[in-house]
């Protein structure tokens, strides 16, 4: 499962009909039926529980870091390869190092250590994006040659911001492990990430690879990004 840290939940108010939209998409699931409808309420209702659209957007501290983080890394990557971006980052000690130890150090400089819940789902969305970003690199020669356009970077960028949205859903994670067939279950996940995926389109103003990612620009564009992701998904339910 994508989520590996879940967030159990408490009782009562906006948690009790987010409980029954997971345990209906569950269900559907579990049953082989189509899970759109179930899949729809259930992103609705956990927008509520962070607060609404404006309490997800302020509580996405780590989310909103991590990709202003990964779109400057990124663009360090167009512009001047893996090994000047890894300097540049103070990271130099890890240029020529294996694939683990240089993508874990990445996981680190994009996502923190995951000590909460936050930073936990933006840590394992990094994982899924330095995935994406290194497929079949296995040695630094491989890592170093990995290239990124403007192209990339977006569809990273928002395949971050697409999984960090995911991994804060409430609850999710253990109504999936309920479901018996893991193929189910891992459908099941597949069709929820896909549908979050459709509503994150990062809107740029101009060329990617020249945004200051670190700086006041980079993080209008994810923070706009996130609060029409949160405002789209919070009036599903009503449509």
């Amino acid at each position: 499962m994508g989520t590996s840290t879940d967030r159990g939940g408490g009782s009562g108010g906006a948690w009790t009909p987010l409980k029954r939209a997971a345990t209906s998409f569950m269900n559907a699931a579990d049953a082989g039926h189509g899970t759109g409808l179930a899949g729809r309420r259930l992103l609705a209702r956990h927008v509520a529980v962070l607060g609404g659209a404006a309490g997800a957007l302020a509580g996405a501290r780590a989310g909103r870091t991590g990709a202003q983080r990964l779109g400057s890394l990124l663009s360090g990557i167009a512009s001047n390869g893996l090994a000047t971006t890894l300097s540049e980052q103070g990271l130099s000690q890890l240029v020529g190092g294996d694939r683990f130890t240089v993508l874990d150090a990445l996981a680190g400089l994009i996502a923190g250590d995951g000590a909460d819940v936050d930073a936990q789902a933006a840590r394992d969305a990094t994982f899924d994006v330095l995935a994406e970003l290194f497929p079949d690199a296995d040695s630094w020669a491989d890592l170093d040659a990995v290239q990124v356009d403007a192209g990339e970077l977006v569809r990273l960028l928002e395949l971050f911001l697409a999984r960090y949205i995911y991994n804060r859903i409430p609850v999710i994670a253990e109504r999936l492990a309920r479901i018996t067939d893991p193929a189910k279950a891992q459908r099941a996940e597949e069709d929820l990430q896909r549908m979050v995926e459709s509503f994150v389109a990062l809107r740029l103003p101009g060329d990617p690879l020249h945004v200051d990612w670190d700086g006041a620009d980079g993080r209008k564009i994810i923070e706009d990004t996130l609060q029409t992701v949160y405002e789209a998904l919070e009036l599903l339910e009503e449509q």
